[in-house]
């Protein structure tokens, strides 16, 4: 889980100055070594910053996934961002 709290945007984000809305994301992954080494990752890019950005939504700046592909669901396949996708973890790898 993420829980990425409302604040005012910085220099470098859309409407630097601007309040924006937080939110609660939820990410999956298998819990293999593959798995285990892609959450290491994962929160290397969290901790860069690369894991969300600010985005205008119908008048409002909100926090949303970035350019990092996430499994947000066990069931879907890869068009719902969901399981069973067996290319998934070497996707995310090449882009992290």
């Amino acid at each position: 889980f993420y829980k990425m709290l409302s604040s005012c945007s910085k220099v470098g984000d859309p409407r630097p100055g601007q309040p924006y809305k937080g939110g609660t994301f939820c990410a999956f992954l298998p819990g293999n070594r593959e798995g285990q080494k892609t959450a290491i990752l994962l929160k290397k890019a969290f901790e860069h910053g690369l894991t969300f950005q600010i985005k205008s939504c119908d008048g409002e700046e909100r926090v949303t996934w970035g350019l990092i592909p996430h499994k947000t669901s066990w069931h879907g396949g890869k068009a719902r961002n969901g399981y069973p996708d067996a290319q998934y973890l070497h996707e995310v790898g090449a882009v992290l």
